[in-house]
């Protein structure tokens, strides 16, 4: 492909994963980290036409008064994860990126996020969702232009906001476009407000968060009609991750799950976040919902996440797998998976860059199912089986090679 400047724009921009995403982007740009992690760096996906690391630039939104070296020097001290050498030699360039970020918003993301905000986003605390939209579609509009970028991809990585209530809401964007231009108080999140923002500009809008997002069938029409696409929702990278795996296996032998328990904690901001149990319902919803779906049955289950403070970035994920085999006899399996919450997720958040814009390039609009491997409630794409997803993106991927 020419090379073309293509911008990253990152909602929550200075969380953990965000922060460690840019680094990873800085490093391997500067040749001081291997590609580990990232599926576009596997050989199936060698003859695609990506976007290289040095066509990327960073920006984005955020609420909270830090900076990125802050950031991942947290990840480092507490967590005990990156090296110090890394961070220092991308220092510059994380300056550089913190001076392209920009005030996000709090609508309806409820007050325990409230609480995390700066000082910077008091005077926005009203502010009606048409105007907001108009704020960030100013700024997207700024970062393109000043970075000569040819494309900008928008990609969530706020924190988990609570269950959305879409009842009320029209499902066609014409209708939705009135209400907006018509209502002071119209019931959308910030998530959504920021999918309307870039995809009413024709930029692609990642969700890799539960919050709501780009799901509304309103707002997935605007994507239609302004010719662009969208992905989400929720990242898959860990617990979830493994039982899209293993269900499959249980269906495939015939073996009942008859109850399957599963136990999280971690100590990060979003733990600290998901500790209030209007955010954790929006979290558990994705966690619980594919085992019935893969199985054919729902058996009993239950998913817990406890916010353990000195966890910091690792997560630990217990389950316990009680399921019946031949001749009535009940069995169990037991796993547990810990790892770094930030690391775990943020080569995946630079595969969907690069993916997405390639889809964006190639003209593809609407929801782009094919990255359903990516995502615990992959919209668009009622499959579940990790493997089959994998296999509609290796597919998509021959489709398209060079």
């Amino acid at each position: 492909m020419p090379s073309q400047r293509i911008g990253i724009w990152i909602i929550g921009a200075r969380g953990g994963v965000a922060s460690t995403a840019t680094l990873g982007l800085l490093a391997m740009r500067k040749g001081l980290s291997e590609p580990t992690g990232l599926v576009t760096a596997l050989p199936e996906f060698a003859r695609l036409d990506l976007a290289t690391w040095d066509q990327f630039v960073v920006g984005g939104h955020e609420i909270r008064e830090s900076t990125l070296f802050d950031a991942l020097d947290r990840l480092r001290t507490e967590s005990r994860v990156l090296e110090p050498a890394v961070i220092d030699a991308c220092r510059a360039e994380l300056t550089e990126i913190d001076s392209r970020i920009r005030r996000g918003s709090l609508t309806g993301c409820g007050p325990t996020i409230g609480r995390l905000a700066g000082e910077a986003m008091r005077p926005l605390a009203e502010e009606p969702p048409r105007d907001t939209i108009r704020r960030l579609q100013g700024d997207l509009r700024e970062f393109q232009q000043a970075t000569k970028a040819a494309r900008v991809i928008v990609v969530n990585l706020a924190s988990t906001e609570p269950v959305a209530v879409q009842s009320s809401l029209p499902e066609s964007w014409k209708e939705l476009d009135r209400l907006l231009e018509e209502s002071a108080r119209v019931p959308l999140p910030a998530s959504s407000l920021y999918a309307i923002a870039a995809l009413d500009l024709g930029m692609p809008y990642v969700n890799f968060t539960p919050s709501l997002g780009a799901t509304l069938p309103a707002i997935q029409e605007l994507a239609e009609v302004r010719g662009t696409c969208h992905a989400g929702q929720d990242g898959k990278t860990g617990e979830t991750l493994l039982k899209s795996v293993l269900a499959p296996m249980f269906a495939a032998r015939n073996l009942e799950v008859l109850s399957w328990v599963s136990h999280n904690i971690f100590g990060n901001l979003d733990g600290q976040v998901l500790d209030d149990p209007a955010h954790k319902a929006s979290k558990i919803k994705g966690k619980d919902a594919l085992l019935g779906k893969i199985l054919g049955y729902a058996p009993q289950s239950h998913v817990s996440i406890e916010f353990i403070r000195s966890l910091g970035d690792w997560k630990t994920a217990w389950d316990h797998i009680h399921f019946r085999g031949f001749l009535g006899t009940p069995m169990t399996l037991q796993f547990t998976w810990q790892g770094c919450d930030s690391l775990l997720a943020a080569p995946l958040v630079l595969d969907l860059a690069r993916l997405v814009e390639l889809s964006s390039r190639r003209g593809e609009t609407g929801v782009l199912s094919h990255l359903g491997s990516f995502f615990k409630q992959p919209i668009g794409l009622e499959e579940h089986k990790f493997s089959q997803q994998y296999c509609q993106l290796l597919a998509w991927a021959a489709e398209r090679a060079q």
